[in-house]
Order: structure tokens, then C-alpha cells, then sequence
């Protein structure tokens, strides 16, 4: 995913927490914003609070979500600003189990086009 597709101002993950709109699960928090300036491509910010772990472990997560996000490009629904918050129990899982998880939080808000076999994407 390219550097540009990112957030990492916190001036943008502000904006994206204070006038987006959000949905959770036990895993994840997602916060989503439909972005001003209309580009078709959505960007990304992670968040992984020092609780979760040492510096390997938060980098393990956001690489996993960053991958997810990879393989779910054409599903996901362009022109947002996206902001991910991993909460606890996102520690313990694997890489199939946390993209099952950013499936879910991402399909519920309606922001993930149809799957062509959702069930084989999620295994």
C-alpha cells in the first residue's frame, strides 16, 4: 500500500475521531470519514495503544492490518478516511483471524462492497 494512502498527521486522525462516524467489535474500533477533497482511493491510520504489547507485538498488528487492508483493496470502499483501533483481544490472534475481524467491522457500516465468496476470504 502506498505511503500516500496513509494517515499520519494527527491532525487528520482527529478529524476523522471527531466528525466520522464509528463501529466496534471485541477486537477492533473503526472510525471512517468520507473524505472532502473526493479522491477515489481511501486512506488508512492505525492505532495499537502501548497496553497491547511490546513494540514487536504492535508492529505485528499493524503489519497484519496493513496486509488486510492490502488484500481487501478492491472490496473497500474508496473515497474514506479510515482509522483502525486495535483493543486488546487483537493480540492473541492470527493474521486470518484480525482479517476476519476488519471484515466484519468494515461490512456492518456498509463500506465493504460484496465479496465474491466471502466465506473462502475469511478462512
Amino acid at each position: 500500500m502506498k505511503k500516500e494512502y496513509r494517515i499520519k498527521k494527527n491532525e487528520a486522525f482527529q478529524e476523522v475521531f471527531q466528525k466520522g462516524n464509528s463501529f466496534a467489535n471485541r477486537q477492533l474500533v473503526l472510525y471512517y470519514k468520507k473524505q472532502d477533497n473526493g479522491d477515489a482511493h481511501f486512506r488508512i491510520g492505525l492505532s495499537v495503544s502501548k497496553k497491547l504489547g511490546n513494540a514487536v507485538m504492535r508492529n505485528k498488528i499493524k503489519r497484519y492490518l496493513r496486509q488486510a487492508f492490502h488484500e481487501l483493496d478492491e472490496q473497500v470502499a474508496g473515497g474514506y478516511d479510515y482509522v483502525v483501533i486495535a483493543r486488546q483481544p487483537a493480540k492473541d490472534m492470527s493474521y486470518h483471524e484480525l482479517k476476519k475481524s476488519l471484515i466484519h467491522v468494515l461490512w456492518k457500516p456498509r463500506l465493504l462492497k460484496q465479496l465474491k465468496n466471502r466465506n473462502k476470504d475469511t478462512e
